[in-house]
């Protein structure tokens, strides 16, 4: 999904990333955004720590993020997206996960990576959001999928 040639577009500061979505600590799963392209596409940033609630679950000894909530970053990544182009005012609606498909992942994130997630509206039809995505480390494809999320 890598695109070279990509528009650059806005910068997304944490304030903004909290107007447009309802998640908080410790379920916000992205830091701030680039490249917003109305419409378009997305980048969700992610600073993983040592100090994420999951790793001391996941695993004590040798700590992993969880694939699930890679796909739970790039759908609030997504829902960003949706919700700054929609403009939605807080409370207004939630844009809410439909479905996931073509789950993959390539590599482990680790406390110390640096996640890029990149994210693609594909296309809107009856107010159904399509999606496909990705979680990088660097240039190292971590997870990808497509989705599907709605605002209500």
């Amino acid at each position: 999904m890598q695109n070279e040639s990509a528009v650059p577009g806005q910068d997304i500061a944490m304030a903004e990333v909290l107007h447009f979505l309802p998640h908080r600590y410790p379920f916000l799963l992205i830091d701030r955004a680039e490249n917003f392209v109305a419409g378009q596409s997305i980048t969700g940033v992610k600073a993983v720590t040592n100090n994420e609630p999951f790793f001391p679950g996941h695993f004590p000894e040798n700590p992993v993020m969880p694939g699930v909530l890679l796909i739970e970053a790039m759908g609030q990544t997504g829902a960003l997206l949706s919700a700054k182009t929609l403009d939605l005012k807080r409370g207004e609606k939630t844009i809410m996960f439909l479905g996931v498909e073509k789950a993959r992942f390539r590599r482990p994130v680790l406390p110390g990576c640096l996640l890029n997630i990149p994210v693609r509206l594909l296309k809107v039809r009856r107010n159904i959001h399509f999606y496909e995505g990705e979680v990088r480390d660097g240039d190292n494809l971590c997870a990808a999928c497509n989705f599907s999320a709605m605002a209500v």
